[in-house]
């Protein structure tokens, strides 16, 4: 069941959300030739623990970190650890933080260094493809107005759309209804009504769009091999133009 937030709840996510967005900036800075995976997580761990809040990840289903960190051809839920992070990768930081009962959730993809024009290409493209997406996320609209013009830009780009994963509804849960795709067919899909927040999250491969999962139950990556962004903000549905819960400080 999708549960629309009260103006206080809204209030109450944008504390939760301004932290999630500044920890996803702090990570971005820590992306350099020569610092792992780890050394990231820690020090997001850190970052949130010091607002206040709790990584919303940490130990959520048995994941064992703070950040979901997935490099070049890894897609999502990438567990950090000891892989050094090396001049020319590409880096997609997922975080959440919960505080005073509400959770943020978003995600970015990073440059380490100098990268090719491809790879800045693919993380252009599904950063926009977001905000081409949230021009359709106001009441009046379905669900999946969003979904098909983020897929269409995409595409029209390209590259190709993950069909297994999509965004979800955020609240006191990190995850609620409904599910958000990023492929899909205008007119469809629950009516967007005031109060309604989603996370709105593409995930993007510069190949197909096959998947693979991996052995460690979590990180899932191209089946080809080529890589993948993933661009993610918490959103609010409003009397008017969409409310980014999450939206980077000025």
């Amino acid at each position: 069941m999708i549960t629309l937030k009260s103006p206080h709840e809204i209030e109450l996510m944008r504390r939760a959300g301004k932290i999630t967005a500044a920890a996803r900036a702090y990570a971005g800075e820590l992306v350099r030739p020569g610092v792992t995976t780890q050394e990231i997580d820690s020090e997001v761990e850190k970052f949130i623990r010091k607002q206040g809040a709790v990584p919303s990840f940490l130990h959520y289903e048995g994941f064992p970190a703070s950040a979901c960190i997935s490099v070049n051809d890894e897609i999502i839920h990438g567990i950090p650890g000891h892989r050094v992070i090396n001049e020319g990768d590409i880096v997609s930081i997922d975080v959440g933080a919960y505080i005073g009962g509400y959770h943020g959730d978003c995600c970015a993809t990073f440059g380490c260094g100098k990268i090719s024009p491809e790879a800045q290409k693919l993380i252009d493209v599904t950063r926009q493809s977001f905000f081409e997406g949230i021009k359709f996320a106001k009441e009046g609209y379905r669900l999946q107005d969003i979904s098909v013009a983020i897929q269409n830009y995409v595409e029209s780009n390209g590259f190709s759309i993950v069909r297994e994963y999509v965004g979800h509804g955020v609240g006191t849960q990190m995850h609620e209804a409904p599910e958000v795709p990023n492929y899909g067919h205008p007119g469809r899909g629950p009516r967007l009504l005031r109060g309604m927040v989603i996370a709105v999250e593409p995930m993007v491969n510069a190949g197909s769009p096959t998947i693979k999962q991996m052995p460690n139950g979590w990180t899932v990556c191209t089946l080809d091999g080529k890589w993948a962004a993933h661009y993610e903000n918490t959103i609010a549905i409003t009397d008017g133009e969409p409310e980014i819960l999450t939206a980077p400080a000025i």
